[in-house]
């Protein structure tokens, strides 16, 4: 049911050569091959043009990440200034860039962990593989080398690398690659609407969660496990927000086995959630958080780990006979990067993001439930701040989803962007993640393009189903 998208094929067409000669990342070849792709050629705030010149919302701030738009001059001109100084320096053997000092201590000041070390890498893939690195050595430390294992949970989303990519709880992120690597575990996505038995409280969910994690843990044995890995939201996963109490119960099992907790910020940080980090609006307590995305509004591929000081205690240990720490990436703390990141930051501060985002995440949630009433394919609305799925289904009333062969979110996912909106389909969730500086026109250009999508999704529906 996915519209077809005519292309030019012409051999030296833009479109032909993409085909020819880029390999696009989490994208059918088949299907690319079939239909070409859509050619952006520049932003302007929460849109963006294709070649054509056609104006779309971007409603998932590209890929969850451009949190202050496609053309903000500030960060262009943060760029240009770093360049002028020097374009690259690193942060080996005692060296470092003089602002990768200032940005390091601008994100210990609003760390969701308390006497926090920042350490830098270039993307969330390489800051979530860090912190599975330091968890070994912290257990090493303390006479546990054997702790090793990583938890992590169904349909979560922690990046591409190979252990990244064996931390995800999507099939799609293993399919291919023999992966998981032994040693990754999962237990289950906190996903109420999907999760609970008929009858079951969220409470008594939440309870169920915790004793499937212990008993996960027991019988792998919990001298053998290391962390717990978890987005405060899943975002790639659907945008699932845990019941109310899921990160207390759950974090109770985990410390009873001395087991650390490792929360993935990689999406929810820097106000997305409503608070500076996601940690906060679920009630989450990490041992170390990764942090990427907004942390330069994408404008330069950049990321950061937060940890704790017991982190920072065993990394000493574990050197303290004078060898170098063994890790490291060449452009951590990049000079260019740190640049866009403390000019993200001050704008952030400037823009007073939390209440800006949680005035605008009201506004697009209440617009998302007023239109899902009328609608009879919305099973539910959900999410925090600037981050709200709405979940599409067969029957409302009992939840009913749709048969997977029709492809109802990639359906949508065509129609919407013929209508000049930008979203992202996960299964039949559609996702808003727009850049956080949207204010409350573009909250309602988003609300009339979802509406129509939608009804002409519903229209499409009904003339494909069988007669009676």
């Amino acid at each position: 049911m996915e519209a077809a998208r005519v292309f030019d094929s012409k051999p030296n067409s833009a479109e032909a050569r993409d085909i020819a000669f880029h390999l696009h990342s989490q994208t059918n070849p088949q299907r690319h091959a079939e239909i070409g792709p859509l050619i952006m050629a520049r932003g302007e705030g929460v849109h963006v043009y294709d070649a054509s010149g056609k104006r779309y919302l971007e409603a998932m701030a590209g890929l969850w990440c451009t949190s202050l738009g496609f053309s903000e001059t500030r960060l262009k001109a943060a760029a240009a200034a770093a360049y002028d100084k020097f374009g690259f320096y690193h942060s080996f053997n005692h060296k470092t860039p003089d602002n990768t000092i200032e940005l390091a201590e601008k994100l210990v000041e609003i760390s969701p962990i308390s006497d926090a070390q920042a350490y830098f890498a270039t993307s969330g893939s390489e800051a979530t593989e860090t912190m599975v690195k330091l968890a070994w050595v912290y257990h090493a430390v303390h006479g546990k080398p054997g702790k090793r294992k990583i938890i992590a949970r169904d349909r979560g989303f922690h990046g591409s690398t190979i252990v990244a990519a064996s931390m995800c709880g999507l099939p799609r992120m293993h399919r291919e690659f023999g992966l998981p690597l032994d040693g990754f575990l999962h237990t289950h996505c906190p996903d109420a609407y999907r999760g609970t038995r008929p009858g079951e409280s969220e409470a008594a969910f939440v309870d169920r969660l915790a004793a499937d994690l212990e008993a996960l843990i027991m019988a792998e044995g919990p001298d053998t496990i290391a962390a717990f890995i978890a987005e405060p939201i899943n975002a790639g996963g659907g945008i699932v927000v845990p019941p109310k109490g899921y990160f207390a119960a759950i974090e109770t099992v985990l410390r009873r086995h001395d087991i650390l907790v490792l929360g993935d910020e990689v999406v929810c940080g820097f106000g997305r959630t409503g608070n500076w980090f996601g940690c906060e609006t679920v009630g989450m307590k990490p041992d170390m958080v990764a942090l990427a995305k907004g942390i330069t509004s994408s404008y330069f591929p950049m990321s950061a780990v937060l940890l704790g000081r017991p982190i920072r205690e065993a990394l000493s240990e574990m050197n303290k006979g004078g060898e170098l720490f063994g890790h490291g990436f060449t452009n951590s703390g990049h000079p260019v990067g740190a640049a866009i990141a403390l000019e993200t930051l001050k704008i952030y501060h400037e823009m007073d993001v939390v209440p800006h985002v949680r005035r605008m995440g009201g506004r697009l949630r209440a617009g998302l439930e007023q239109i899902a009433r009328d609608s009879r394919i919305v099973g539910q609305v959900r999410g925090e701040g600037l981050m709200i799925g709405v979940e599409l289904v067969a029957d409302p009333a009992t939840r009913q989803a749709f048969d997977p062969a029709l492809k109802v979110g990639a359906m949508f996912d065509a129609l919407a962007i013929e209508n000049g909106l930008i979203i992202r389909a996960m299964g039949d969730t559609i996702g808003f993640c727009p850049p956080l500086v949207i204010d409350e026109a573009g909250i309602d250009e988003a609300l009339d393009l979802f509406g129509r999508t939608l009804f002409s999704a519903e229209a499409k529906l009904a003339e494909n189903r069988p007669s009676a």
